[in-house]
């Protein structure tokens, strides 16, 4: 379009007003092929300057108090003034639209690196997840070592037009180009002063969104209602929170934050309150989509499983919410502020009722089937590995778990508590006493599923093997030793070798009994001294014993090789001195009898050998290893 005739090029000037309505009406797009096919800012700056003049001069002349003294002069020249002033936002509003699009580009995610790597280990380096009773043990996935999608720094400048000013933790992109922004201000001061203020901060909010709702796909933010979170597995909501922590981070500390200096660029200074009310156009939507489903997994059903990722997304919305209330600090942002608070409180007393209801699901863990052998027991593995994990959030615990453990009669058949009062406790956080305390009612369910084996010396072993993974837990974690204390570990270790001792007293005092040399003795003028029919029954006796007890602990297990390999020399110490001294005395009375291999039928060496097929879980052949003849 070429320029009014006789219109100056020094845009010094101001644009007459006839001039004025003439470049209005030139880039009227109802009324004009041309001017729909292009746009104004995309053109020549002076086409630009001009007509931005003629707004400035249709705007003055539509506050001037009269054109002309005529009342009909005034009243035509109003309506044109109107007339013009309409055409002229719609031009401008499409320019609007067409600088943001043009200049609205994806923000290059993938170009932007994590430089403290380190300050994220917490959130997003393990898989926290545990499933059910009688798992093996609690599952530990890896983490994905991130994607990253934290973004602290732009990882390579000359990939990215946008450049980065940092405050605190916050980093802000430019989203586009300071001459677009420029523009986008010229634009909007002449819109909003035309009384067009909705119009221009509909425009900028929807385009904005879209460029928000792009991010968010890409870094795998859905749209997900309360309830669809809410329904969904809770595998498939693990792997979604680790997304999300990422995903949240990256949100409130860049998008969020560069689209709030954005609204800043071009609205300051405008209008009281102008720039936060076009900032919350564009965010208010996806903060709520964003914190929604933090707030679902807030009020979610409570169950075990959920308390470390619970923890997780706690741990984030407070590292986070310094910066929520910087990039949310005005007025108009207070509702986003408050859901933030909102959920961490509900994930603080989610974390809290958890931990109270895990204690109430240990007590009452109803199995009732005894594990073979007596080994360790699942809910044992899965309650160590439970609040061995417990005490890596041993900060964030700390500071959320400030009550102590109930131990009234909260439950019917309640566990005897000495262990929760002795003086060695006192002192102890909160979380250290909840924690002692699981490890108090795991042992009273412990000793009343020991009951459920018919042999008293099983039930000794079951739990000696179940006491000592549990102080090998507590010694494999320097977080949850620290807290349990060197005090409690020794009273725990005294219960475990208490279990081994009852264990070989309800077995072998019977077998030794047998070695004995009460009852074996005679008197008269005849007799040797020694009942030789006494000493062979006595010999058949401790042999089918010792082969029964062979027989059936052979099967037992001791899953600990070291606490293996000890219970059996303790048994040799025992055994193997008193069947050799009893061979010693008796040998020679067996010997000189008939068939003396019937009683006297293994060796030494064969009670030593015997003893190292002890407590390996499976079945041995009926008969021990003879010795040679």
């Amino acid at each position: 379009m070429e320029p009014p005739e006789n219109y100056s090029t020094d845009t010094s000037f101001a644009v007459p007003f006839e001039d004025a309505q003439k470049i209005i009406l030139r880039w009227d797009s109802t009324a004009s092929e041309e001017a729909r096919e292009r746009m104004i800012f995309d053109g020549d700056r002076q086409e630009v300057d001009l007509y931005l003049q003629a707004v400035d001069e249709i705007q003055k002349s539509m506050s001037s108090t009269s054109i002309s003294s005529d009342h009909h002069d005034q009243d035509s020249n109003d309506n044109k003034v109107t007339s013009a002033i309409q055409i002229a936002m719609a031009r401008l509003e499409d320019e609007f639209r067409n600088i943001l699009i043009n200049h609205t580009s994806p923000v290059e995610l993938d170009s932007i690196i994590i430089s403290d790597r380190a300050s994220l280990n917490h959130y997003t380096s393990s898989v926290r997840s545990i499933t059910e009773f009688d798992q093996e043990e609690v599952r530990r996935g890896g983490g994905d070592h991130d994607d990253g999608l934290d973004p602290i720094q732009r990882a390579d400048s000359t990939n990215s037009s946008a450049s980065y000013r940092s405050t605190s933790s916050i980093r802000e992109i430019d989203l586009i180009p300071l001459e677009a922004a420029a523009d986008l201000q010229s634009i909007a001061k002449r819109m909003i002063s035309a009384g067009y203020f909705r119009e221009c901060i509909q425009v900028y909010g929807s385009v904005r969104k879209s460029a928000l709702d792009a991010s968010f796909r890409r870094l795998g933010i859905e749209k997900l209602s309360i309830g669809d979170i809410q329904r969904l597995e809770w595998e498939t909501l693990e792997t979604k929170i680790r997304r999300w922590i990422r995903a949240a981070k990256v949100c409130v500390r860049i998008l969020f934050a560069s689209e709030k200096q954005l609204c800043e660029e071009i609205f300051y200074g405008i209008g009281t309150a102008i720039d936060d009310a076009c900032f919350m156009e564009t965010v208010k939507g996806p903060a709520i989509q964003l914190f929604n489903f933090a707030e679902a997994i807030s009020i979610s059903r409570r169950s075990p499983e959920k308390m470390f990722k619970i923890l997780d997304l706690h741990d984030v919305l407070m590292g986070l919410s310094p910066d929520i209330d910087v990039v949310f600090e005005s007025k108009s942002a207070d509702s986003v502020r408050v859901q933030a608070a909102e959920i961490l409180s509900r994930l603080a007393e989610a974390a809290r009722g958890i931990l109270s209801e895990f204690e109430s699901a240990v007590l009452r863990e109803p199995s009732t089937v005894a594990v073979p052998g007596g080994t360790i027991h699942p809910l044992t593995r899965y309650v160590m590995n439970y609040i061995s994990l417990i005490s890596d959030y041993k900060q964030t615990l700390i500071e959320l778990i400030m009550s102590k453990p109930s131990t009234g009669s909260r439950y019917s058949g309640d566990p005897t508590t000495p262990d929760m009062e002795f003086a060695e406790l006192e002192g102890k956080t909160p979380l250290a006493l909840h924690l002692i305390w699981i490890i108090v009612i795991l042992q009273f369910n412990l000793e009343g599923k020991s009951k459920h084996y018919k042999d008293a010396s099983l039930a000794h072993l079951f739990m000696m093997n179940n006491v000592h993974y549990i102080v090998q837990k507590v010694k494999g974690s320097p977080e949850l030793r620290e807290m349990i204390g060197d005090d409690y570990l020794r009273k725990l270790t005294g219960k475990f070798r208490q279990a081994a001792t009852s264990y070989q007293r309800a077995t072998w005092v019977s077998v030794l009994y047998c070695l004995r040399d009460e009852g074996l003795h005679v008197s008269g003028s005849f007799s040797s001294g020694v009942s030789k029919s006494a000493l062979r029954e006595r010999f058949k006796t401790f042999n089918a014993m010792f082969e029964e007890v062979h027989r059936t602990q052979a099967t037992w297990l001791i899953p600990d090789s070291q606490l293996r390999e000890e219970l059996r020399i303790s048994i040799s110490e025992k055994l193997i001195p008193a069947y050799r001294s009893f061979l010693g005395r008796f040998r020679s009375h067996i010997e000189s009898g008939k068939h003396p291999e019937n009683y006297i039928k293994y060796s030494v060496e064969d009670l030593e050998n015997a003893v190292l097929d002890f407590f390996e879980g499976y079945p041995v052949s009926q008969h021990l290893r003879r010795r040679s003849q």
